[in-house]
């Protein structure tokens, strides 16, 4: 398949105000893949060359674009950079110059999207002396033979810019469509994506073997699984209701979730983020623990990573543990602030898949091969089927710092990548505030006011997740409890993602002044959520035509700015924002 096409298709994308459109123009591009290249279709699609816990990044700088730009088109650097203030967009630079250039086009190479591909992965991983040079010569010589569409995406692309908009599920129900011949089969393939996070492979393995082929991928060291996710209810007494009558409570660690493969055999470790990106160089101290401290000789499993004082006894604030997350003086980083593993799961061990296996047993293994006291410890946990006793044990957990509990079902399997009751967490209440903060996806920004006028930014538009419909409904707009320099951080980031309509999978009345790709997350804590006719988060329709939906009262952000361990799609979603309503109204009930 030629790049050309996929590029026809990407424009296609772009002019699209519907996610039912959207599947349908990518259930035709995939069906035109040869078998090869589905894999690599789907990445270009995601806007990657390779899945997240791969480290495999693409990230031209703009100098060596517009570099790379006027190369190909023997247009000055500087017409590059004088087409860029205009357009804001080097994609949108790449394909005016393209169309205007009067060298002789080398239009006879036609590219694949294999070809492409591949020299786009020598663009991410040349490194040393000259790769800067070769970067830039790869990538005026694919636009030197683009047509004006295709430079478009090339130059996103490389950029790690692509902007299309498009969600892992949107691509899942495309795929099912396009080589089921019904969206049904989804739910299948969703399955299979949450054990091996790979959306290449498990189109690859659709394409040729068929559904009963995907339902063949298992648990694999270093593929990750997508974590599982915890509901949430605001008292012992319905929780454990919930789960049967007993249930073990974990404690909640407010640090960064993180998944260990160890193969002591082939004495290698790699540690993996939320959003399954690779930590490994991150975190020395923990590599040499799981070396050394884990009683298996392959094992997968589960843990929060967080700043532990020894001496005190004293958990430090997920700010200072997010500090560790660098990577430039990780060496004395990792002596200064050197991180515990507290483990709570087991998914893997000795060749053995444990995602079907009880929660209880998981436990009772993950128990054998973590035991001491060293840099990695077993989470908290007792069983009880006492309200009294679940809430003692949350008051302790409090008391000593953390955020809360999770209680887990003894009997359940491990649920990838989904939200089930099989996990409840139950986190502390403040007076006046919603007895939990919410995860919200940024979807617009607006010009500052007043006082806020010299830094360009005045306040966020949110969403919370519909994982139903794949998309990002309205809930709240933000205005308060930024410090000057998040205001900054805001701008900055916000005007490169910067949309010139509402996207496709955004779903809002409210029109901020500036609409944004739903890429970032911030967590804000309310008051209380109410009803209201002007955003679109679980919004019903009223007997007169109008929709009323949820909305936040009193947001402010919580500090710290964006969420970087959390995806999109990993925000508050619209079923756990209703539930907190229902919640919050129970208790209302209760006090009166």
């Amino acid at each position: 398949m030629l790049f050309k096409d996929a590029a026809e298709f990407y424009s296609k994308l772009e002019g699209i105000s519907s996610r039912l459109e959207m599947i349908d123009v990518l259930t035709d591009l995939f069906k035109k893949a040869e078998r090869g290249e589905i894999k690599q279709l789907i990445y270009f699609t995601q806007g990657m060359l390779a899945p997240p816990f791969e480290g495999v990044e693409i990230g031209v700088a703009e100098k060596m674009t517009e570099e790379a730009i006027a190369a190909a088109t023997g247009f000055t650097k500087e017409n590059a950079v004088m087409s860029f203030r205009k357009t804001g967009d080097l994609g949108l630079t790449a394909e005016e110059l393209v169309a205007k250039t009067r060298l002789r086009r080398m239009l006879s190479n036609k590219f694949t999207i294999s070809e492409v591909f591949e020299t786009m992965l020598k663009i991410a991983t040349r490194s040393g002396v000259g790769s800067q040079e070769g970067k830039i010569k790869h990538l005026s010589e694919l636009l030197a033979a683009s047509s004006p569409t295709e430079a478009r995406y090339i130059t996103r692309f490389a950029m790690g810019q692509l902007r299309l908009g498009v969600g892992d599920a949107t691509i899942l129900e495309a795929l099912a469509k396009a080589f089921t011949g019904s969206r049904e089969a989804k739910e299948r393939l969703e399955e299979a994506y949450n054990i091996c996070s790979d959306l290449g492979r498990v189109g690859e393995v659709l394409m040729r073997d068929g559904i009963k082929g995907v339902e063949h991928i298992k648990v694999t060291l270093f593929s990750p699984v997508r974590p599982a996710l915890a509901e949430r209810l605001p008292t012992a007494k319905e929780i454990l209701e919930k789960m049967g009558g007993t249930a073990a409570v974990e404690s909640k660690y407010d640090g960064l979730r993180t998944q260990v493969h160890v193969d002591k055999t082939a004495k290698r470790v790699e540690i993996f983020s939320r959003r399954l990106e690779k930590l490994t160089p991150m975190f020395p101290e923990l590599v040499k623990a799981a070396l050394e401290e884990v009683h298996a000789k392959k094992a997968i499993f589960e843990g929060e990573a967080i700043l532990f004082d020894e001496v005190s006894e004293q958990f430090r604030p997920f700010q200072e543990t997010i500090q560790r997350k660098r990577k430039h003086g990780v060496e004395a980083m990792s002596t200064e602030m050197p991180l515990h593993i507290f483990a709570f799961d087991l998914l893997y061990l000795d060749g053995e898949d444990y995602l079907d296996v009880p929660y209880k047993e998981r436990r009772k293994k993950l128990e054998e091969i973590i035991k001491g006291s060293g840099t990695l410890r077993l989470s908290g946990k007792i069983v009880t089927n006492s309200p009294k006793e679940f809430e003692k044990y949350f008051e302790q957990e409090i008391s000593d710092g953390l955020e809360g509990v999770i209680a887990k079902d003894l009997n359940a399997k491990y649920i990838a990548g989904a939200r089930k009751f099989s996990w409840i967490k139950m986190k502390r209440s403040y007076k006046g505030e919603l007895s939990d903060t919410l995860d919200l996806v940024i979807i617009g920004f607006y010009r500052g006011r007043g006082q806020r006028t010299e830094f360009g930014f005045g306040g966020l538009l949110a969403a919370v997740y519909n994982d139903k419909k794949d998309v990002f409904e309205s809930v709240t707009r933000i205005g308060t409890g930024f410090s000057e320099e998040m205001m900054k951080q805001f701008r900055d980031i916000l005007s490169k993602i910067k949309k010139d309509k509402k996207p496709a999978r955004v779903v809002s009345v409210m029109e901020p002044d500036f609409w944004v790709e739903p890429k970032y997350v911030v967590t804000v804590r309310a008051d209380e959520i109410t009803k209201s006719p002007m955003h679109m988060a679980g919004a019903e329709t009223q007997d007169d035509g109008s929709s009323i939906g949820y909305a936040l009262r009193f947001p402010r952000i919580v500090s710290g700015g964006i969420r970087e361990d959390k995806s999109s799609e990993e925000s508050t979603t619209t079923k756990e924002l209703i539930e907190m309503f229902t919640q919050q109204r129970k208790s209302k009930l209760a006090e009166n």
